[in-house]
């Protein structure tokens, strides 16, 4: 249960990991596919390592990392100039685009939960490292099944986007409430947690259905419980050491964890 100084007003969600996409697969692979592209192979870990920030800032994160560098400079000659990581950035686009079509189901018990949070008088926004035009996607296919959250604020809708607060101030704005201890953000990026932070709000990490993770429900259902639950344990821990006031599995555990 969460005691708070002050009652809860609203709430803004991330989308992918923590309301769609279970395990926020869709970004990951594609960022491995541009990477590709070009003939530089990254790993997996490489790819979700910035999940969070805005995609084209990912992009730039990965591109600065000393490994992946070094395996462009070999094969270029060169680091990665801006007119790379744009040309990345407009490859990645379209493959993105055609993920988020193929592969963002509401993660279960998110339409739910959010009836629940909703029955009570909670506000719901939310906030995206997506593009306006990626998460246009989204939308209606959430709606669909379920979820539409009042707000939807996009890393290309501010200045700067995560670890920087703007989204959150912005979707604040938008669901008409202050001051900002009166709203939990709910991620599943420790640099979602940081935006939150920033901002002044109350943060909930989400540690099983996200990028920290990467598993789809099915690949979870596989993993043996003592498993399972040594992973969860360090992703709260990496949750914890970037200040997260507060950790849940699945936003499906909120309505009953938000007492």
């Amino acid at each position: 249960m969460i005691e708070l100084k002050h009652p809860i007003e609203a709430i803004i969600f991330d989308w992918a990991g923590t309301t769609v996409d279970y395990g926020s697969r869709a970004p990951a692979n594609v960022f491995l596919e541009v990477f590709r592209k070009n003939g530089v192979e990254i790993t997996v870990a490489e790819a979700r390592g910035p999940m969070g920030r805005s995609k084209r800032d990912h992009i730039v994160a990965i591109a600065t990392l000393p490994r992946v560098a070094a395996l462009w400079f070999e094969r270029y000659g060169r680091t990665p100039s801006d007119v790379d990581i744009d040309q990345m950035y407009y490859d990645f686009l379209p493959l993105q685009k055609d993920a988020l079509a193929k592969g963002t189901d509401v993660i279960p018990g998110v339409p739910e939960a959010i009836e629940k949070l909703r029955s009570r008088g909670l506000k719901i926004g939310s906030s995206t490292g997506y593009a306006r035009e990626l998460i246009n996607i989204i939308v209606p296919i959430a709606a669909s099944a379920g979820y539409s959250p009042e707000v939807v604020v996009c890393a290309d809708d501010v200045p700067t986007g995560r670890p920087a607060p703007w989204m959150n101030f912005l979707a604040a704005q938008q669901l008409g409430v202050y001051p900002m201890d009166r709203i939990l953000v709910v991620d599943d990026t420790p640099i979602g947690i940081e935006a939150g932070l920033n901002a002044g709000a109350i943060t909930v990490g989400v540690t099983k259905t996200g990028n920290s993770l990467g598993l789809s429900e099915s690949e979870v259902s596989q993993l043996s419980p003592a498993d399972l639950q040594s992973r969860l344990a360090m992703i709260e821990s990496d949750f914890r050491a970037v200040g997260a006031h507060f950790t849940i599995q699945t936003v499906a555990d909120l309505p009953d964890f938000l007492l």
